[in-house]
């Protein structure tokens, strides 16, 4: 595991990590010391918390509290993964919402509505605008458990076999290597190798999304990157990551930000006086 501080201010820290390990290195428990809300970048790995296991990809969640025990896997080809770190202080936390059951929620798979403020998050880590890295940490964890506290806990997640495991981060990655180009789930299931019905199954099995929901993500995702950068016009953005035209891209990121992609960009030039009070009473 490698590790890097990006920013320490009084409440917030904001910790870039970059784990190289691969199924050759067993897993060990580990301790959260603080609470802390995570975004996956890149790569993919098992998460293990609560008794509950789940495989997370770029754009999946990772939520910690003081004193949980959880343990990470790489029991799959697949070496390495990035993931941006936000640890918060007690008081922070209970001033956006002190629930236990959603800082027990251990993890999140991908979902539109954090994903697009994880990327602007890292944007700004990356110097990308001048956006301060530490009230986009907080919007993030806002944003959580806002998101959060409209969803019900899922049941416990069933076994499934290495194999399904395998073929499924594998997809995943195609297809947010691939997300810019038409993909349809037959498609997709041919490079996985199975029927279209058991790719999907086994794919939202794994995942806790269906492929098209996390093609869609994808390219959320990417959109919000490119719109944090602020070189290309948001319809040649809509259609580099994807989608067949700008009002159905328009619709799709305002119902994930809540904000529109213009708006958004305002947002990552730092015009977000306004637009703070906007997120934060978005449901």
């Amino acid at each position: 595991m490698v590790t890097r501080t990006e920013l320490t201010r009084g409440s917030i820290t904001a910790i870039d990590y970059r784990c190289g390990a691969d199924s050759t290195e067993p897993p060990f428990v580990e301790m959260h010391e603080t609470y802390s809300v995570s975004y996956v970048r890149k790569g993919s790995f098992g998460y293990r918390v609560n008794g509950r296991t789940q495989q997370l990809v770029a754009g999946a969640v990772v939520i910690g509290r003081p004193d949980q025990e959880f343990l990470c896997t790489h029991d799959h080809e697949i070496c390495g993964d990035e993931c941006l770190s936000f640890h918060i202080a007690p008081e922070v936390v209970e001033s956006i919402g002190d629930s236990g059951a959603t800082w027990n929620t251990g993890c999140v798979p991908p979902i539109p509505e954090l994903m697009v403020f994880g990327e602007l998050a890292q944007a700004a880590v990356d110097g990308g605008y001048d956006a301060g890295v530490d009230e986009l940490g907080l919007l993030f964890a806002a944003r959580f458990v806002d998101v959060m506290s409209d969803r019900k806990r899922g049941a416990a997640a069933a076994p499934v076999r290495a194999l399904d495991r395998r073929r499924a981060i594998t997809a995943a990655l195609w297809i947010d290597a691939h997300s810019g180009e038409p993909i349809d789930l037959e498609t997709t299931a041919n490079e996985a190798g199975l029927s279209p019905y058991h790719f999907l199954r086994s794919f939202s099995k794994v995942l806790g999304v269906t492929p098209h929901q996390y093609l869609v993500r994808s390219r959320l995702r990417h959109a919000a990157r490119l719109l944090a950068d602020d070189s290309m016009p948001i319809t040649d953005v809509a259609l580099d990551v994807g989608f067949a035209d700008l009002s159905n891209f328009v619709r799709t990121f305002h119902r994930a930000a809540g904000v529109s992609p213009r708006q958004f960009r305002q947002l990552a030039k730092g015009e977000r006086k306004n637009l703070q009070e906007r997120i934060a009473a978005t449901p």
